[in-house]
């Protein structure tokens, strides 16, 4: 008996046509879903230019009467667009300086009583008062100089009270002497201030520190500077005023170390 199953070749002519108009078919309904987008799209166009010719005729035939309500619109839009811009921009300048402020503080926080010591006196005086508005004072100004009235730096503490500071960036083989601590108490007089305080990088001698103590001035001796440069606040200074010079043993190294 003869094979009548049929060759692969031969089913393969026979799917043939069948493949072909399947791939027509599907090649012509992608191109009228594409002419139906299209023709979607330029309806969309057509009613979005019919609705602003509408509204260009409204504008122009109503101008007398729209005019004031677009103008006051576009007023308002203008000064919100103007008043966000200001809000944004006062937002990044606030924000730069906060972070400038706080890398500033770093900076104060790491140097040394070698490198203040090195400083002019108008660089200590700037130290100072950086260092009180780290702590938190507000309204301080440097103001020493020709004429400073025996004081540097003057502000206003956390707690309200008024202050006016004395800076004194010497060697620290001096000692700071009673007479320039009178002179501070005249500049809190001529200041009304309510706290003076002493700032220095050298000690005090023992007849000037009992001297702050009595007349309620705050002296920042080069060991309590030392404290206020690495953190502490200066009101905790004044917890510990008249003291932190040390023994006769403290004041034997002190020798040593600074040569006085």
């Amino acid at each position: 008996m003869a094979n009548l199953r049929p060759s692969r070749a031969a089913l393969g002519l026979l799917r043939l046509p069948y493949t072909d108009r399947w791939g027509r078919a599907s090649i012509v309904a992608g191109r009228r879903r594409g002419a139906a987008a299209r023709r979607r799209r330029a309806a969309r166009l057509k009613v979005v230019a019919a609705g602003g010719g509408l509204v260009l005729v409204l504008l122009v035939v109503f101008w007398s009467a729209v005019w004031p309500y677009i103008t006051g619109a576009l007023v308002l839009g203008g000064v919100g667009a103007a008043g966000w811009w200001l809000w944004r921009t006062d937002r990044l300048v606030r924000g730069r300086d906060r972070l400038w402020r706080q890398e500033e503080a770093v900076k104060t926080g790491h140097r040394t009583l070698s490198e203040v010591d090195a400083m002019t006196g108008t660089e200590f005086e700037d130290l100072v008062a950086d260092l009180c508005r780290r702590d938190g004072c507000t309204e301080v100004r440097r103001v020493g100089g020709a004429n400073d009235n025996g004081a540097d730096v003057v502000g206003r503490l956390p707690d309200g009270r008024t202050m006016v500071i004395q800076c004194k960036r010497y060697a620290p083989s001096s000692t700071i002497a009673s007479r320039e601590l009178r002179d501070l108490l005249g500049a809190k007089v001529h200041f009304e201030a309510d706290l003076a305080v002493f700032v220095t990088t050298t000690r005090f001698s023992h007849p000037s520190e009992r001297f702050a103590v009595q007349h309620g001035i705050l002296a920042v001796h080069r060991d309590h500077l030392g404290l206020w440069n690495n953190g502490a606040s200066l009101l905790s200074l004044s917890e510990v005023n008249g003291r932190g010079q040390g023994d006769s043993r403290h004041r034997a190294r002190w020798k040593r170390a600074y040569g006085s």
